[in-house]
């Protein structure tokens, strides 16, 4: 079905309206920046990509809304692991890789007026390779123990002790990572004045200061739902099932 969408509406109006757009431009590899001044139609022509496609994608964007207020704490840790996995963990891995591209952009064209594009540039790399590995070592390591004490629980069977000895051992580094990743995230908010572009901003500037932003919301929301919820409560399952 055909979309109903503003045929003479430019890229750069999109990206300006909503920056979550400007992943879709990039993956199909259309310049929204210095070639922001084209429709949809035309810059997918140009790029021999599929328009109803990337109408659909941008459609999608564009209508999504904000998620109501959920209830974290009545969830299953079972439930709650996987969320953590398919939202979050899925989020950082889809991230990554277009903040990289877009980061390593602006320090090559504004790098020497803004110097602190690089040192943005170095946390945000230095933040990527310790979330990857974090995020491995909680879906091969943490996260299936805890599965395994849910398990445990509901077929009321015991457990073996894992090689890292109890499940506080695991927990206690995660946390520990965490700490470190908010600190970066920290000075990271500073040196970009809490995401603020400056006066002589490019398209590609906002947007990777606003994924940024983004980048770290869910950072913290990551965090709280392991910190808060999860973590203690798989201490307290397992505590209960000795």
């Amino acid at each position: 079905m055909e979309l109903t969408m503003d045929k003479e509406k430019q890229i750069g109006e999109y990206v300006a309206e909503d920056f979550r757009t400007a992943a879709i431009f990039s993956k199909y590899k259309i310049d929204f920046c210095c070639n922001g001044n084209r429709t949809v139609s035309e810059a997918c022509k140009a790029k021999s990509v599929d328009e109803q496609k990337v109408k659909e994608e941008i459609h999608f964007i564009l209508n999504s809304v904000s998620e109501e207020k959920i209830d974290y704490k009545s969830w299953p840790l079972d439930l709650l692991m996987d969320y953590i996995e398919k939202k979050h963990h899925r989020y950082v891995e889809e991230k990554i890789p277009v903040l990289r591209q877009f980061l390593d952009k602006l320090c090559k064209v504004h790098g020497k007026r803004h110097p602190e594009l690089l040192k943005i540039y170095e946390l945000f790399m230095a933040s990527a390779g310790e979330l990857t590995a974090h995020m491995k070592k909680e879906e091969l390591i943490l996260f299936p123990f805890v599965r395994h004490m849910v398990e445990a629980n509901l077929s009321n069977t015991t457990i073996t002790s894992p090689q890292f000895g109890t499940v506080e051992n695991p927990i206690a580094m995660m946390m520990h990572e965490h700490d470190n990743e908010g600190q970066r995230f920290r000075q990271i908010a500073e040196l970009t004045n809490d995401y603020t572009p400056p006066a002589d901003a490019c398209n590609t500037f906002r947007v990777t200061y606003a994924m940024l932003d983004e980048f770290e919301k869910d950072l913290h929301l990551h965090i709280h739902l392991e910190n808060n919820i999860l973590f203690p409560n798989a201490i307290k399952l397992e505590n209960a099932l000795k």
